[in-house]
């Protein structure tokens, strides 16, 4: 298969003009769509992809971010269950902030 997507160029411009607004800014938050780890279907799509891209994005950066994590409400109160894992929303976010913290990450 070739490789249809550059993951040391994703790291570098991603944490480079990621850079550049936060030196502009007091505060600057990003918002990530998809999965922070284990992102299966942008890796299905972009072959070359790295599953973990973006968590390795914030780990270039982990000295200038704190992550802040936002979930809509009523998923939660629905109980809704996440497909992939079989698990709650709410039980879902604990093991991201645990996931982010593993990768000494502030949540």
């Amino acid at each position: 298969m070739k490789i249809g997507f550059d993951h040391n160029k994703y790291l570098e411009e991603q944490s480079k003009f990621i850079l550049e607004r936060v030196n502009n800014y007091d505060k600057l938050y990003l918002e990530f769509g998809g999965k922070l780890l284990g992102d299966l279907h942008a890796k299905r799509v972009l072959p070359g992809f790295d599953e973990n891209a973006k968590i390795k994005v914030l780990n270039k950066l982990k000295e200038k971010i704190e992550v802040i994590i936002c979930v809509y409400a009523g998923d939660i109160e629905r109980n809704k269950i996440r497909g992939d894992f079989g698990i709650t929303y709410d039980m879902d976010v604990f093991r991201l902030i645990d996931d982010l913290r593993n990768q000494d990450l502030e949540v």
